[in-house]
């Protein structure tokens, strides 16, 4: 399926968002359930494709019925195959093998499974070292000191943070470099606290968890804030063209556990101003200054210089949106985008470009955009690589390209299910196509061809019909003997 993107936005004081669950906060609450001796009453779940892969995980026994392997297939869904990798290992009688899509058994795990197996683990490579599917046998884990990247995806470290009680020694986690993605980090120790677990850092990289137990408790997870994301760049988009509004976005918290809860701070650099209410989040964009105008009046930052190592799932958001408003940008911290759904650094500069936005590869780690154009595509295609975040972070930008396809639209639903229908609500026109990528744009191009046909004939039949006039004309004068 293919999407036609447009738009048409209607004047509207406030447009109300009903925003997705936390996958982040759902899937580390059904984890911790899990671990609990008692039944816990979790509301207000996260209805994506990562956090049903989970439940389903869950509502299976440990084994297969005739004592084999259990398979647990959970398709794309990235951190679904850490927390249960994890969760298995140290889950006695278990007996799973974890797979997934093709994508999947292209992202490395071998960190976390080398870490597993030093706290006494058994995990086997079905396929590929280092690569799922695997297969798991739980046992109860010994634990004591662990060492491990700190610099790696930081859903390795939650990951061994919430079996880390469950451990006969408890564990003394140790994180060597830069440590990534901290607040994730946090989020997972906050919630550990509140179901009853207490941990410690006993200096800047190491965590103490001694041997403790779960406590049930009902447990209401927040709405997310890396889908209230791409209603920041909506707003900053639509702004731009002319047209304000302001938003409520739902189910969202001024104190919140999420690290992407930064996306406000961020835009505030961008104009977009965010207050709190009973319901959530309410933002809505500064006026742009003009050049008449005084100094009450906002004016776009020439360029922005922004690390991102902290909040990774923001940098395609933020990159769409600079482009769109033509705001250089310098951004770092990116080093953990390659292994993503996708290689989120190549398909944005592939995508971008398409669009004629010249965006720059600096390393690994660092991206910049200077402003430099190009000519694009006529009628972009615009791949998503099977990544939610690429659809999600490409489509507000039609108010500022124009518009365009893109492919795929589907892969919303990893994380936000109801994504097409709600920026709808916002003056994005969406028009279903069954046909593929490769036969629409054959289709445009016929169409195309098509259209330029006629028009040389039409320009030949008026140059023909100019030209028996004026012969008509010249034979009348003749007549008529004026000249």
């Amino acid at each position: 399926m293919t999407y036609h993107i447009t738009e048409n936005f209607n004047e509207q004081e406030r447009i109300e968002i009903d925003l997705p669950a936390s996958k982040s906060l759902s899937n580390r609450a059904l984890i911790l359930k899990a671990l609990c001796d008692e039944d816990c009453q979790l509301s207000h779940l996260s209805d994506c494709d990562d956090t049903r892969v989970m439940l389903r995980a869950f509502e299976g026994e440990n084994t297969a019925n005739d004592g084999t392997p259990r398979t647990v297939d959970i398709g794309a869904a990235g951190t679904s195959m850490r927390f249960l990798t994890a969760y298995y290992a140290a889950k006695e009688g278990a007996e799973v093998i974890m797979t997934g899509s093709e994508r999947m058994k292209e992202r490395p795990i071998g960190i976390l499974v080398d870490a597993l197996r030093e706290l006494g683990a058994q995990i086997d490579y079905v396929e590929k070292e280092g690569f799922p599917p695997l297969r798991i046998s739980g046992k109860k884990l010994k634990g004591g000191s662990l060492s491990i990247d700190g610099s790696t995806s930081s859903q390795y470290i939650s990951a061994i943070l919430m079996i880390a009680p469950c451990l006969a020694e408890g564990l003394q986690l140790t994180l060597t470099g830069e440590v990534t993605s901290k607040p994730y980090i946090e989020m997972t120790r906050q919630m550990m606290h509140e179901f009853g677990v207490e941990t410690e850092w006993t200096s800047d990289n190491c965590i103490q968890i001694a041997p403790q137990k779960y406590k049930a408790k009902s447990y209401a997870v927040e709405s997310d804030w890396s889908a209230a994301s791409y209603w920041y760049e909506i707003a900053t988009i639509w702004a731009e063209s002319g047209c304000e509004c302001q938003y409520l976005l739902k189910g969202l918290k001024q104190k919140s556990l999420q690290g992407d809860s930064h996306v406000a701070d961020f835009f505030a650099e961008l104009g977009i101003k965010t207050s709190f209410c009973p319901e959530g989040a309410v933002i809505d964009a500064q006026q742009l200054a003009d050049e008449s105008d005084d100094d009450s009046t906002f004016s776009l930052p020439e360029k922005v210089e922004w690390n991102l190592a902290n909040q990774p799932d923001l940098a395609q958001t933020l990159i769409a949106t600079c482009c769109a408003i033509n705001v250089r940008f310098d951004m770092t911290g990116l080093h953990t985008l390659r292994i993503k759904e996708t290689d989120r650094i190549a398909a944005m500069q592939t995508e971008l470009r398409k669009f004629g936005y010249i965006v720059n590869v600096i390393s690994d780690d660092r991206m910049t955009y200077e402003g430099e154009q190009t000519d694009g595509d006529f009628m972009p295609m615009i791949a998503t690589y099977h990544d939610h975040r690429m659809a999600m972070a490409i489509a507000p930008m039609a108010p500022e390209v124009g518009d365009f396809f893109i492919c795929d639209p589907e892969v919303v639903s990893k994380s936000y299910p109801t994504y097409w229908n709600d920026i709808q609500t916002a003056g994005y026109i969406l028009t279903e196509h069954t046909e593929s990528a490769e036969e629409i744009r054959k289709r445009i191009q016929e169409d195309e061809k098509r259209h330029q046909r006629i028009h040389t004939h039409a320009k030949w039949v008026l140059n023909t019909i100019l030209v028996i006039i004026g012969a008509l004309l010249l034979l009348w004068i003749v007549k008529c003997g004026i000249l």
